[in-house]
């Protein structure tokens, strides 16, 4: 088992709970790591043994941009789901940050790990 991981996509959506941020889109970032059979894909040198990250990238850049939550523990976790639930992911970590929410810090946001680690 290996670890397949995308960094830094940078997705404009309603996210927040103050009544500004209910109608002006911000950008989330999203770091996402996924366990994945990586000796399987190398082996066969076959996309239909790999973990298509460009399928999961455009599944969650199309969810993220329509989404409308308050808080980014809420879209981590919807994240964490479709990762799973849609892709077969056994254990994923994801990271959702807002930069700049927070005065004098570059970027503020959680971290969660759902699934078990093969």
């Amino acid at each position: 088992m290996g670890t397949v991981f995308l960094r830094d996509l940078r997705v404009e959506t309603i996210i927040g709970i103050f009544e500004w941020e209910r109608t002006t889109r911000q950008v989330v970032n999203i770091d996402l790591e996924m366990a994945a059979d990586i000796a399987r894909a190398a082996a066969s040198d076959s996309i239909e043994d790999a973990l298509d990250y460009k399928s999961i990238s455009k599944r969650l850049i199309d969810f993220v941009s329509a989404s409308s939550y308050q808080l980014v523990e809420t879209l981590a976790e919807e994240i964490a789901g479709i990762v799973r639930g849609e892709f077969g992911v056994s254990w994923v970590k994801v990271t959702v940050s807002k930069p700049g929410a927070i005065r004098g810090a570059r970027d503020v946001g959680v971290v969660i790990e759902r699934g078990e680690r093969g």
